[in-house]
């Protein structure tokens, strides 16, 4: 109980950055949308605009990375795992974590943090347009992209040890999935109930049908 309670507060953790960071996604939008205007409307381009841009999409992405590792939802290359027993997914997910994630992420943080240090000392500002804005506050979204996928990455292992003693996956702390995907994942699953697995095959079918249709009906269009 400890262990889960332990599991779901960094999972916690990892979704507050992630659903902090969504919000970018307003500013950017707004930012792109008052560059079209200035640009075509009133022919009145902002150097600016496009570094602000990269900045606030660049923090978006690093920052999501950890929320995106504790929901599972990173993209997977799926040829045989998700057949593969709890304990085998358990075994292969921690050697990978070990020998991979761990280093890669470590030396991310580490190196981030050097390079987002020595940014602001020398004041760096963006060299894309003239007089461009200030890149150290940016830069810094590296080492804290990194740590906190290093703390993510921890309860992943942890994950790992306990499914490796009781052949069980722990549970996550959920959060909104589309539902296609879901009865995706229930229809292909060994280790759920039959009930379950043929409700979701059912409804996965009928969206499949009902996205044919409407392309069928665009093409009538067409």
């Amino acid at each position: 109980m400890n262990a889960q309670r332990l599991l779901h507060t960094i999972d916690g953790i990892s979704t507050w950055f992630g659903k902090a960071a969504a919000w970018l996604i307003i500013g950017l939008m707004v930012l792109v949308c008052a560059e079209v205007f200035k640009r075509y409307i009133l022919n009145m381009p902002t150097a600016w605009i496009f570094d602000a841009s990269n900045m606030l999409y660049g923090t978006l992405f690093m920052i999501a990375g950890a929320y995106t590792l504790a929901q599972n939802a990173h993209v997977r290359g799926d040829f045989l795992y998700s057949s593969m027993r709890p304990r085998t997914q358990a075994t292969l997910d921690l050697v990978l974590y070990i020998a991979f994630f761990l280093p890669g992420i470590a030396a991310l943080a580490y190196a981030g943090w050097d390079y987002a240090s020595h940014s602001y000392s020398i004041n760096e500002h963006s060299n894309v347009t003239a007089d461009g804005p200030p890149v150290y506050h940016f830069k810094f979204m590296i080492p804290l992209a990194g740590a906190l996928l290093l703390l993510q990455g921890a309860a992943e292992i942890m994950r790992c040890v306990i499914c490796l003693r009781t052949g069980v996956w722990p549970s996550r702390l959920k959060d909104v999935s589309e539902i296609d995907v879901v009865e995706e994942q229930l229809a292909h699953s060994e280790y759920v109930d039959e009930d379950a697995r043929k409700e979701a095959i059912a409804h996965a079918a009928n969206i499949e049908e009902s996205a044919r249709q409407r392309g069928m009906g665009g093409d009538l269009q067409r």
